[in-house]
């Protein structure tokens, strides 16, 4: 019995949904998110960053909306038959939608698969989006950081 418990812990394994924002491909782990949603009518709230889109009302829950692309530093979202809206549930942000291009598939890293990116810190607004690379046959897929993407600066 202990021998199986060894061997299964060796190749500990996550689940990512792999989305594109641009040429780019992130995956985000399965864990964190609730719901995938397509795009639809974005309630406008005042005095709010540019890349905080609004609100919408999902099933009855006020989610507020915000644009990967926008926070992340590119240009503004192009929307087409492809995009979502991923709704993530993280304990220190709570629920949060964000709009991406494209959902392509869901994928299964093990943990030799996933390495960690080195961080640089060049100036003090840097903020590193990217957790980790991970390793998918022949593509690599940038983990996000979502703790980095959601959380507002101070």
């Amino acid at each position: 019995m202990d021998e199986l418990r060894t061997t299964t812990n060796e190749h500990d394994t996550t689940q990512y949904i792999v989305i594109k924002i641009g040429e780019e491909q992130y995956g985000i782990n399965i864990a964190f998110v609730d719901n995938i949603v397509r795009m639809q009518h974005i309630t406008r709230v005042p005095k709010v960053p540019a890349y905080l889109k609004g609100v919408i009302n999902l099933r009855g829950i006020v989610v507020p909306v915000m644009s990967l692309r926008l926070k992340m530093g590119l240009e503004e979202d192009e929307i087409t038959k492809a995009t979502r809206i991923i709704i993530l549930k993280n304990e220190a942000a709570g629920t949060i939608g964000i709009i991406v291009d494209e959902v392509k598939e869901v994928i299964t890293l093990d943990n030799e698969q996933v390495e960690k990116v080195a961080t640089t810190d060049n100036s003090p607004d840097h903020v590193n989006f990217v957790q980790c690379v991970g390793k998918c046959g022949q593509d690599l897929v940038s983990i996000l950081d979502l703790n980095a993407v959601t959380i507002e600066k101070e």
